[in-house]
């Protein structure tokens, strides 16, 4: 057995050999370039010994100076797509590409007018692999101004006839768009950091979104993005509370819970609503007096009696209802100690 690993270790190591030497002597032939990239990523897709080999050998660096030097559309795509892959397979790619450089080079991609809507996503998912579990990368996304384009094209990617497609997986703009969104939840997540602060800003635009439109592939990514916002946050979450955003949520969750009894997918979605409405008063319970006009409580207790629920589900909205009610049980000690004195 030990034998056979150590063959197909050394078969690995030779395929990328042989495929790195393809790059560098197809410059002119963007197809072949193409072909070897998808075989290299396809070999180093979650083999972080394979990734680690290509590195020490010098491939990582060399796709890096690729994707900026090629002329060719289609090899940076790969090249990019590549890089992401390698990075994301290993943690010593990971630290070695995450450099200020990089990111600055991944925003003249997405500033570029003549960049391609699926070279920008690349470029994106470079960037989400650079920042997940990684504080250097959310620093360095802070520090270069690529989280400020990351936010601009949240703002902007999407039309309003992108946010009621019938078919979101083949519109590249909603492709994008759904790449910054994954991408702004790692920037601010594991660790949490001060890109909360920043990315604040566009909790206006989610709340337009939230308000014109409840389609799942809106609402879920949009529910991803301010849950992890605004967590263990209390200046992010009040900000949020201030211009109305909490109220927005729980409209859409009685939306939702209207819905319920006809669409399974429906009651999904409220369960994403409720865990939002769950991170944005957790350790700030005055922010839940603002749900009490719109009865959730008892629109979450109808919500836990449904039977298809998972467990995992229903433990997150006995936590949410929790949350809610823990700030009237303050309000009637407060009122008590008062009546006694």
């Amino acid at each position: 057995m030990n034998t056979q690993k150590v063959q197909k270790n050394q078969y690995m190591k030779t395929d990328l050999n042989l495929l790195l030497e393809c790059l560098k002597y197809q410059m002119d032939c963007p197809l072949s370039q193409k072909e070897a990239l998808i075989t290299i990523y396809s070999i180093c897709q979650q083999n972080s010994e394979a990734s680690e080999y290509f590195r020490e050998i010098g491939g990582l660096m060399f796709i890096n100076d690729l994707a900026k030097s090629s002329v060719h559309c289609i090899v940076k795509e790969a090249a990019l797509f590549t890089l992401g892959i390698i990075i994301e397979s290993n943690v010593y790619c990971q630290q070695t590409l995450c450099t200020s450089a990089l990111f600055e080079d991944l925003i003249l991609f997405l500033i570029n007018k003549d960049s391609s809507v699926n070279l920008k996503r690349m470029a994106v998912y470079v960037v989400l692999v650079l920042v997940s579990n990684n504080k250097n990368g959310q620093t360095y996304v802070r520090d270069t101004g690529c989280i400020s384009l990351l936010l601009q094209l949240f703002r902007t990617t999407l039309s309003t006839s992108e946010k009621n497609l019938s078919d979101e997986n083949t519109d590249p703009c909603y492709q994008l768009w759904s790449s910054v969104c994954s991408t702004l939840c790692a920037c601010v997540n594991n660790p949490q950091n001060d890109n909360q602060n920043i990315c604040c800003s566009v909790f206006p635009y989610a709340k337009e979104c939230l308000e014109s439109c409840t389609v799942p592939w809106i609402v879920r990514p949009i529910c991803s993005f301010l849950g992890l916002t605004v967590a263990n946050n209390s200046y992010v979450q009040k900000y949020f509370v201030s211009i109305g955003g909490l109220d927005t949520l729980a409209k859409v969750l009685l939306e939702l819970m209207h819905d319920s009894s006809l669409s399974l997918s429906s009651m999904k979605l409220a369960v994403v609503v409720t865990k939002t409405l769950d991170a944005c008063i957790t350790n700030n319970s005055a922010m839940g007096v603002v749900l009490a006009k719109y009865h959730t409580v008892s629109e979450l207790l109808k919500l836990l009696s449904n039977e298809t629920l998972s467990t995992g589900e229903k433990i997150s909205i006995i936590l949410t209802i929790g949350h809610c009610t823990e700030v009237c049980g303050k309000v009637y000690w407060n009122m008590r100690e008062s009546s006694i004195k």
